[in-house]
């Protein structure tokens, strides 16, 4: 019987990335998304897509409706949204969506699939985290507030399955990365937004590896783990005033 697995936010970027790499272990793939698949492929042999709002119950639900009764060998649970700009500024949906989407999408997602997961006795799960959860982040703070539950909720996870041997739960943190995120965030005039950022290919592949050899979590690219040791350290006020110089409107170069 073939792996199946299934890949969300797999339209562009991280996701599609990692829906390439699963589709070359042999995986036969459900891939979702909120945005809609350009080539219904997506280049991806036999792959079959889903578009679906992953902020909701509901959009859940229809995600796991497509899986159906198959054996889910593999979760990569990549979805995303951020918002930048100042939150005083920012409208109730706009920030709610963010919160639905990184928050409670995620977590009822991930309940649904690690029972099924625990039930059968074996699979992987990657959640795509961040280093923002790391980081105070001035206008982008519900974002970063949001990864920052991420990053402790699938520790806390993690540990809750230390007895079930066959099941994994890897973190992916990246720090920014070249995808449609920061204009989907509103933030095409910030440094961040700008500024260089890694291949999604290769922060792909990093969170892939580390799923593969059961590791608890990845900080992909070597500034970022040492962005995040010195978050680590200095008073959170400091990362904070370093985050507004990277993320406040207008903060770029054009």
């Amino acid at each position: 019987m073939a792996k199946f697995g299934i890949v969300t936010g797999a339209s562009t970027g991280i996701g599609l990335e990692l829906a390439r790499l699963a589709a070359a272990d042999g995986y036969e793939l459900l891939l979702v998304a909120d945005t809609p698949f350009i080539d219904p492929s997506v280049g991806i042999s036999g792959a079959q897509t889903l578009e679906t709002d992953l902020s909701t119950i509901e959009g859940v639900d229809r995600l796991l409706d497509a899986a159906g009764d198959r054996r889910i060998n593999l979760l990569c649970a990549n979805a995303g949204h951020g918002l930048g700009g100042a939150f005083l500024e920012q409208g109730v949906a706009e920030w709610r969506h963010v919160l639905d989407t990184n928050v409670t999408g995620t977590v009822y997602l991930l309940q649904k699939v690690l029972q099924k997961m625990v039930a059968q006795g074996g699979g992987k799960v990657l959640v795509t985290g961040s280093i923002a959860g790391w980081m105070p982040g001035s206008f982008s703070a519900v974002y970063n507030g949001t990864k920052a539950f991420v990053d402790n909720f699938t520790a806390a996870i993690r540990n809750e399955l230390k007895d079930h041997k066959g099941v994994t739960l890897t973190t992916l943190e990246p720090g920014p990365v070249e995808t449609e995120f920061f204009h989907r965030a509103g933030m095409d005039d910030t440094k961040v937004g700008q500024g260089k950022k890694a291949d999604p290919a290769d922060v792909a592949k990093d969170g892939w590896d580390a799923m593969l050899a059961g590791k608890d979590s990845i900080i992909s690219g070597m500034m970022n783990k040492l962005q995040v040791a010195a978050a680590g350290i200095l008073p959170q006020s400091v990362p904070a005033a370093m985050h507004r110089g990277m993320a406040e409107p207008g903060s770029g170069e054009d």
